[in-house]
């Protein structure tokens, strides 16, 4: 809300339009811009510009006699109105009955006190409001101290409802600034986003906290899941293996082919997902079964197929896929007797592009991976080897 400037004359210039409506052709300029010389190239004087030449009001709906809930419910309110308002304030006393705060400029008369309706309450009411401003327009400022990161998580807090991903940082920041005014960094952006996170999901030790809980209710309602949770000396979380009990019984009907793999996991305590998939009868991908872990390491993934043996057995129609990654071709022999390990194409595609730079010689290889006769499959692997006898020397040591 602009304020009130008393004894303000219309002036006009030499085109004969007045100073208060904007040329035709020309946009409008705020009048805000314009008492601090932003709106032309002449430069104001600010110091005729007083305190007390001016009066605006705040704008909210407060009042003497008002209650919240909370004292933090009354502190969230008045965040937002001074953020809305280009204003700050600071606090002048603050305890568990009492909050007694005023404008930042000391000469203002904006004041708010507040304290407890009774001490054994946590109700507040607003004891004495003082609503109006009588500081300068040249106090109000966008970046103040209370667009805090966690006043703006909670504003922003409904653009993450509902959505697929919802803002980024830099969303966040356009949000502040055209909704509450606030001018605020990319990283104070990037914590209230990560606190707007907090409210609706919940933190990730609340996450933790509801792990066996929540899977008693998915092998309650789940026939045949199997769940297994390991932890480490002080019970904290290590370990995390889930099989539904529909797809283990759906396995039964698949290819007995099983890739696994393994990727990050980009929250707070990191670790790493592990995933074993097969394929159905469509070519399609079939999940089996879940991991969380520590780190892609022999004991992780001994831990992690151990458990998955239980579920899948192990017999020589078995067939493991997986990277050429020496943790889990240690782990897949320690656990599978029978099963065989068999190197994934893509990834072994890939060390070909990296190790030999030979990207021409890739639709002669995918033909022989997708070869269904060995005399096909026999002439593809000939043409490699006279083009590129290296490559051929790799995919002989290659399981």
């Amino acid at each position: 809300m602009l304020p009130v400037f008393r004894n303000a004359e219309r002036t006009s210039n030499d085109n004969g339009v007045s100073a208060t409506q904007p040329a035709e052709g020309n946009p409008p300029v705020d009048p805000l811009l314009r008492l601090t010389g932003a709106a032309s190239d002449e430069p104001v004087n600010v110091s005729t510009i007083e305190a007390s030449d001016s009066t605006f009001s705040d704008g909210s709906d407060l009042h003497e006699g008002k209650y919240f809930n909370t004292k933090k419910d009354l502190k969230r309110k008045l965040s937002d109105i001074a953020m809305k308002g280009n204003f700050e304030f600071r606090t002048r006393k603050s305890n568990r009955s009492l909050w007694v705060i005023e404008c930042i400029d000391p000469n203002c008369s904006w004041r708010l006190r507040a304290s407890k309706i009774v001490p054994e309450s946590t109700k507040f009411v607003i004891r004495k409001y003082m609503g109006v401003h009588s500081c300068s327009l040249l106090n109000r400022n966008a970046n103040h101290r209370q667009a805090t990161y966690v006043v703006i998580g909670e504003q922003v807090t409904p653009q993450y409802v509902s959505v697929e991903k919802g803002l980024g940082p830099k969303g966040v920041q356009t949000f502040a600034r055209t909704k509450l005014g606030a001018q605020i960094s990319y990283y104070k952006a990037w914590r209230g986003r990560k606190h707007a996170h907090t409210l609706i999901r919940g933190s990730p030790e609340q996450s933790f906290h509801v792990f066996p809980s929540y899977f008693h209710m998915l092998e309650k309602l789940n026939p045949g899941t199997v769940i297994h949770i390991e932890v480490d000396g002080e019970s904290r979380f290590k370990y995390l293996f889930l099989a539904f009990g529909v797809a283990i019984r759906g396995f039964r009907y698949m290819r007995k082919v099983v890739g696994i793999d393994g990727t990050f996991l980009k929250g707070q305590y990191r670790g790493v997902l592990l995933v074993a998939t097969a394929q159905d009868g469509n070519g399609q991908c079939y999940p089996l079964a879940w991991g969380i872990v520590d780190s892609e390491n022999e004991d992780a993934w001994t831990w992690f197929l151990t458990q998955l043996k239980e579920v899948i057995g192990d017999t020589d129609e078995l067939a493991l896929i997986s990277d050429r990654a020496p943790s889990i071709e240690k782990a897949i022999s320690t656990v599978f007797e029978k099963a065989h390990h068999r190197a994934c194409a893509w990834h072994v595609a890939q060390n070909i592009k990296n190790k030999f730079k030979c990207a021409d010689i890739m639709g002669s290889y995918w033909s022989a991976v997708n070869a269904y006769r060995c005399e096909d499959f026999t002439g593809y692997i000939i043409e490699i080897s006279n083009r590129y006898p290296r490559v051929a020397e790799y995919l002989d040591r290659v399981p």
